[in-house]
């Protein structure tokens, strides 16, 4: 990705373009310092690419809003999950001791993690909101350890520009691009409040992306990919929201 300051992206105008011009004019620009998502293609894909670019340019550095204890939600919201697979419920009976994290890719050394590896890194707790475009948002407290020593420990190769990550259900799988998996706040969680991560809330691995909506921190991890494109994943689109009629990246 070519780098682009603050000073330029206003100057060229991508932050304040109007108009179908502007947005021809913005994707343009987009293209030109690597700022186009998976989901470019789709019907509202130069908005998308708009809200991508300008984003990632002016809120790359933005810290992660950290809320109180006391906002805690006493009853946190738990979505439906659906059925899961025999292999989940097999390692549910071992206490999950047999689950693994898988990294592979375009890492110099690929890993597989037990949720006792994970514990045994450095730990992060962060009280964050997922916030959900459906209303069932809650504030909890998230504990595990930060994606970015995990992609140490595999050791990143420089082409790298997406992640793709994998639920154990086969059908559930999302993907953030590199500047997103290197944020601090980005983690493999395995705790949450007072206690293990709860099965209803993901458990016993959660990615957690906390300046997205909630649909990118899917649960019951289960593999991280490395990868410069994500053509050849899915419909190429980033992840199955594309394909719902969500956005690809989902920025709060």
């Amino acid at each position: 990705m070519n780098p682009i300051t603050r000073r330029k992206l206003l100057t060229t105008g991508l932050a304040a373009t109007a108009g179908a011009a502007g947005l021809i004019t913005a994707a343009r620009l987009a293209r030109k310092y690597g700022l186009i998502p998976p989901d470019h293609s789709v019907l509202y894909g130069t908005g998308e690419t708009l809200t991508y670019a300008c984003q990632r340019v002016l809120t790359a550095d933005r810290p992660l809003h950290d809320f109180p204890r006391s906002m805690i939600s006493k009853q946190p919201f738990m979505n439906e999950i659906g059925k899961l697979p025999d292999a989940f419920k097999a390692s549910q009976a071992v206490n999950f001791s047999d689950w693994r994290l898988t990294v592979d890719g375009l890492v110099d050394h690929p890993l597989s993690l037990s949720v006792a590896d994970l514990r045994g890194l450095a730990m992060r707790s962060q009280i964050t909101e997922v916030a959900c475009e459906e209303g069932w948002s809650y504030v909890a407290e998230w504990i595990g350890t930060p994606l970015s020593l995990v992609l140490r420990e595999a050791g990143l190769k420089p082409e790298v520009r997406y992640l793709a990550y994998f639920s154990i259900q086969p059908s559930w799988w999302e993907s953030i691009d590199i500047s997103e998996a290197l944020n601090p706040g980005t983690l493999v969680t395995w705790a949450m409040n007072d206690g293990d991560l709860p099965v209803g809330f993901g458990g016993p691995l959660r990615l957690r992306v906390p300046r997205q909506l909630g649909y990118k921190s899917i649960k019951f991890l289960t593999r991280i990919t490395a990868t410069d494109s994500m053509k050849h994943f899915g419909k190429g689109l980033g992840s199955p929201s594309p394909e719902d009629g969500y956005a690809w990246y989902a920025g709060i």
